[in-house]
């Protein structure tokens, strides 16, 4: 079982940045890809980014390349995501996910946590 709490979001204007972070505990997370999604009320949970065990590939939305990064420290159980550029699109609750299979789905994860609201303001 591994537990996620996704920490670092907030109301920032556009044009800002943040800095997401997703603290891990129960077991180490080297086994497994970690994934960031987002979801606004009514709408599914959509993909942003994913990065492999090891941290040494990655894979974005294009919605965010460019402007979001991730990152991974396995020694410390922590992933992040760099939120850079936001604009009010970007406005949703921030997931982080850890799975066996990865991917751009979310059913590649098998575990999540609660979730960090980020609102972007005009």
């Amino acid at each position: 079982q591994v537990h996620l709490v996704e920490s670092g979001g907030g109301l920032v204007q556009a044009g800002g940045s943040l800095r997401l972070s997703c603290t891990t505990s129960g077991r180490s997370i080297s086994p497994y890809a970690m994934g960031w999604f987002r979801q606004v009320p009514g709408k599914e949970r959509e993909f942003v980014v994913t990065i492999s065990r090891s941290g040494s590939n990655t894979y974005y939305a294009d919605s965010v390349k460019g402007r979001f990064t991730i990152s991974r420290d396995n020694a410390k159980n922590m992933v992040y995501v760099q939120l850079n550029t936001l604009s009010t699109e970007d406005t949703a609750v921030y997931f982080c996910a850890a799975g066996i299979v990865g991917g751009s789905s979310p059913a590649g994860y098998i575990y999540w946590g609660q979730g960090t609201q980020v609102t972007v303001s005009s």
